[in-house]
């Protein structure tokens, strides 16, 4: 006899949206009569091995809609990298607590926990139907058109790059911003749809998808100061050279590593302050000024796109429908239908785990520094219905009475 329970669980980086697909878990799986409890791990696998449960049926639905527009991991999140051995502590707390259902939303890692906790519910012969609901801000799960949270933290990029730009053509200069992306560069390049007017910023972008060399960074961003009086550059965090080591190390004299042994990329200002320090040394520019959005753009709460909180909660719904009605194990992913709409489909595990999705030769402009129209195309409709404008004084100028 079923025992009637689930659960889900949040993993990785917080997003803008990860909620709305927690709640279209939730609220999905109370219109079917066979689920009797809906459980929530607290901070992701490590909730579950630590039997750290919160029942959801108890939650009203008034709260879960709340909830659901709120940013950031409701019940928690990890940053643990769950090995053969650790999938095995998941599985065995799921069958003691006779789980039948469980979602994870998560990246590419938790695609490849939910996979392997798959692999040992089918060994044991044990009614486990797992289901990966997808969430990153990198947007480099494969098989997708984009993913949940990704359209968000673009638009804060974009929005922010725009104001970055009037402030730099207001105090001319040289501006540096840094965004999150360590292999995959979606996220930095969504600061060209933060452009309007043909001289507009950012005049630079890099991208990890291509290889960086300090010399040519040097003499383009030259170039454009000259052309422009001024540049305003974005850069991934992930950029690197011809070996494919990460700038950062060339250029910084003490490298943190976090704790996949990986070089800490994110949370630090150095690259941005590095390469301000490299232009101001050697191309002699004066104003030359630095940020490092770091964490601002995941779980910003005042930069939410309605695509994106649409989409979420829909992938939630979705994975509970595969989930009760499919019969098989996988991947909630989206597909882009017509200019712009979404429906989606369920891959197989081993079609998502971790793999990572790259920015595609079409959305890079063949001088490696800006995007193409066919990426503005696709990411314009995923940035949402009500985008903030910037206008111009014509400057219509008065004759000049006594330097003529």
């Amino acid at each position: 006899m079923s025992s009637g329970k689930i659960l889900v669980a949040q993993g990785g980086g917080p997003t803008a949206v990860i909620n709305q697909s927690l709640v279209g878990v939730a609220l999905e799986a109370r219109r079917f009569q066979n689920v009797q409890r809906i459980y929530g791990a607290r901070h992701g696998v490590r909730g579950i091995v630590d039997e750290n449960f919160v029942d959801l049926t108890q939650e009203t639905s008034h709260n879960l809609e709340a909830v659901a527009r709120t940013p950031a991991s409701a019940l928690g999140s990890t940053r643990d990298k769950p090995d053969l051995k650790y999938c095995q502590e998941i599985f065995k707390v799921l069958k003691a607590h006779e789980i039948e259902h469980f979602f994870y939303i998560g990246g590419n890692d938790s695609s490849d926990t939910v996979r392997i906790v798959s692999e040992e519910a089918r060994k044991a012969n044990y009614p486990l139907r797992s289901i990966h609901i997808p969430k990153t801000i990198d947007n480099d799960l494969v098989g997708n058109d984009h993913t949940p949270g990704f359209p968000s933290a673009a638009r804060f990029v974009a929005q922010a790059f725009a104001g970055a730009n009037l402030d730099n053509a207001a105090l001319p200069g040289v501006y540096v911003g840094v965004v999150m992306g360590r292999h995959a560069g979606f996220l930095t390049a969504a600061s060209a749809l933060g452009k309007k007017f043909p001289d507009d910023g950012p005049h630079l972008i890099y991208l990890p998808e291509r290889v960086f060399e300090i010399p040519k960074f040097l003499a383009d961003v030259k170039a454009m100061y000259e052309r422009h009086g001024r540049c305003v550059i974005a850069v991934s965090e992930g950029i690197h050279d011809a070996s494919g080591q990460p700038i950062i190390t060339q250029l910084a004299k003490d490298i943190e590593k976090d704790a996949h042994g990986n070089v800490q990329l994110s949370g630090s200002g150095a690259l941005a302050d590095l390469l301000c320090e490299e232009i101001k040394r050697n191309l002699g520019i004066k104003r030359v000024r630095g940020d490092t959005f770091g964490y601002l753009q995941r779980s910003f709460i005042g930069c939410v796109s309605d695509v994106d909180q649409r989409e979420a909660r829909e992938v939630g719904e979705k994975a509970v429908q595969f989930a009760m009605w499919g019969g098989v194990d996988g991947s909630v992913a989206i597909k882009r239908t017509g200019f712009y709409s979404a429906d989606y489909e369920l891959l197989p595990l081993e079609a998502v785990a971790g793999k990572t999705r790259v920015m595609e030769d079409e959305f890079i402009a063949a001088s490696g520094t800006d995007v193409t129209d066919a990426f503005r195309l696709y990411l314009r409709p995923l940035l949402g219905s009500d985008m903030p404008d910037a206008f111009r004084l014509r400057y219509n100028p008065v004759p000049r009475v006594l330097k003529v």
